[in-house]
Order: structure tokens, then C-alpha cells, then sequence
């Protein structure tokens, strides 16, 4: 099988959820290598569960899925986690392992059962942990950094694994400003390099700036997956969200623009406001959606 093949995560037709308690159903879904796609939709929507199904954490109630051409549950555990790595959210953990051995841990889908980490396994564990600027943290103990930083170690393990495509649910749910931005930029330079990326996260300007596909799911079912500029509008966003937001265009620089999210607020002058939201500084609109 060539990798492109290979490298495909595909939903036809999926029903997912847990016993006696459906969570969604009839969703199609796709990740190839080199795109990045953001699912996006409420708390409690469930994304998390789409993501655990899609992975074969949590068996499917219908439909199917395939990985790389072929049927998930024909697979076993060591042929996923070769070809698609995971990120969970954030978690405090229970043992005291080091930040370099979490990283390391996404080696293991490259060991026998009873071998050790190489010196090229423990080399790359370290150029991940540089890579996510966390080398520092590296003899530090995993349950005692903050939530943000564990949050990046469990990245640097999942881009350890080097599976060409990562699922990342919620990956900058608890990280400061400035290492969004760097998760983000880690997350399109992934795509350039071939590996394919999906993505959850509640803040629609982060799929402007980084999603070649946007997934909408709402009430189980998606209610759209297209390009950010065609999936995210003020009409899905009420529908989804239950809020009212104009979606516009601001201009950062000569001839750069971006995509931006507005909530109207409850007042007309709130309604009026021109801000990007956490990725930029507006100047004005430019067009309107």
C-alpha cells in the first residue's frame, strides 16, 4: 500500500456515542495527508467522542471508518497508532514520569513489546520537546508543571510518534496567548511537511488562520464541511453558537487581511466593534459577510 493511500482517516455514514446513549449519527468525514481540518461546534456537542470513535477508543455505532483504505476495527492498536497520532486534552496524570519520558512514550508504537528506546528514539524525543520550545521542562516531573505545559508535552509526544496524520482535540484549550500562536504555527508547518491534522477548538478565528476545511457539528450531525470561509458565516454561526456575530474581513497591513469573528453583543455600539479577536489588531473592515 503507497503512503498516500496509507494516509487517509476516513467517516462514511458514521453513528457514534456510548451504550444506550447516542451522541450523533449520519456524519461523513475526511482527513488526507497535508490538510488541516477544524472541527468546531458548543461544549458538550460532542467532538471529544467523534474523536475517541474516529481513533477506535470507543467502537462505532454505525457507519464506518476506514484507515488508509482500510476498515479501523480490522486493525490493531500498534497499525493505528502508526499512522494517526492523538492528542488529548490536557490531563493532570498520575505518576510522576518526566516531561522527556511522556514525550518519549509516543515512541512506542515503533518498539516490540519488550525492547527499550534507542538512542535514535530518545533523539527525536528531544527535537520534539525543542521543537514546542519545552526542552527546558524536560527533567521536570509531569504532574507538576501547569496545565498549559502538559498540554504541550502531550504534542511533542504526539509529533514523536511521526504518524502521518495527528487528531488534536482542543490542543490550545489551555495555553496562554503567545503558545496558541505557536501551536497554531506548529499545526499549518505540520501541513506543510505532508502530515494531515485534525483539529478541534471552540474559537472560529483559529480555523481562519490555520484550516484548509472547516467541520461544523451540531446536535450530533455535522451541518457543514467546507472551506473556513464558506462553513463559517453569520447564519452557521447562530445556528451552531446561538449568538448573533458578523464575520468580516480586517485589514492588518498593505494588501494583508484576515478573517475575523465579531459578536454583535446587545447593543448596536457593540455591534459596531471592529477587533480580530485573539490573533490580530483590527484597523477596520474591509468587506462585509
Amino acid at each position: 500500500m503507497n503512503e498516500g493511500r496509507r494516509a487517509r482517516l476516513e467517516a462514511v455514514a458514521l453513528a457514534f456515542g456510548y451504550p444506550g446513549h447516542p451522541v450523533g449519527s449520519e456524519v461523513s468525514i475526511a482527513l488526507a495527508a497535508g490538510e488541516v481540518v477544524c472541527l468546531l461546534g458548543p461544549n458538550g456537542g460532542g467532538k471529544s467522542t467523534l474523536f475517541r470513535t474516529l481513533l477506535g477508543l470507543l467502537p462505532a455505532q454505525g457507519g464506518e471508518i476506514r484507515l488508509g483504505g482500510d476498515l479501523l476495527p480490522a486493525l490493531t492498536r500498534t497499525d493505528i497508532a502508526r499512522r494517526v497520532s492523538y492528542v488529548p486534552q490536557a490531563h493532570a496524570g498520575y505518576f510522576p514520569f518526566t516531561v522527556r519520558d511522556v514525550v518519549l512514550m509516543g515512541r512506542t508504537a515503533h518498539l516490540s513489546a519488550f525492547s527499550s528506546p534507542s538512542r535514535s528514539d530518545r533523539a527525536i524525543a528531544q527535537s520534539c520537546l525543542e521543537r514546542l520550545g519545552i526542552d527546558a521542562l524536560a527533567d521536570q516531573v509531569y504532574t507538576r508543571i501547569s496545565g498549559g505545559e502538559r498540554q504541550l508535552a502531550l504534542i511533542a509526544r504526539a509529533l514523536a510518534q511521526e504518524a502521518p496524520l495527528v487528531v488534536m482535540d482542543e490542543p490550545t484549550a489551555s495555553l496562554d496567548f503567545g503558545n496558541q500562536v505557536r501551536v497554531l504555527d506548529e499545526v499549518r508547518a505540520l501541513a506543510r511537511s505532508g502530515i494531515g491534522v485534525m483539529m478541534a477548538t471552540h474559537d472560529p478565528d483559529q480555523a481562519f488562520l490555520c484550516a484548509d476545511r472547516v467541520a461544523l457539528l451540531h446536535g450530533g450531525r455535522l451541518v457543514a464541511d467546507a472551506p473556513p470561509r464558506d462553513a463559517i458565516t453569520a447564519a452557521t454561526l447562530r445556528e451552531v453558537y446561538g449568538v448573533d456575530a458578523e464575520v468580516i474581513d480586517v485589514e492588518l497591513g498593505p494588501g494583508e487581511t484576515r478573517r475575523v469573528c465579531v459578536p454583535r453583543g446587545g447593543s448596536p455600539a457593540a455591534s459596531r466593534l471592529r477587533a480580530p479577536g485573539p490573533f490580530g489588531v483590527a484597523r477596520g473592515p474591509t468587506s462585509g459577510a
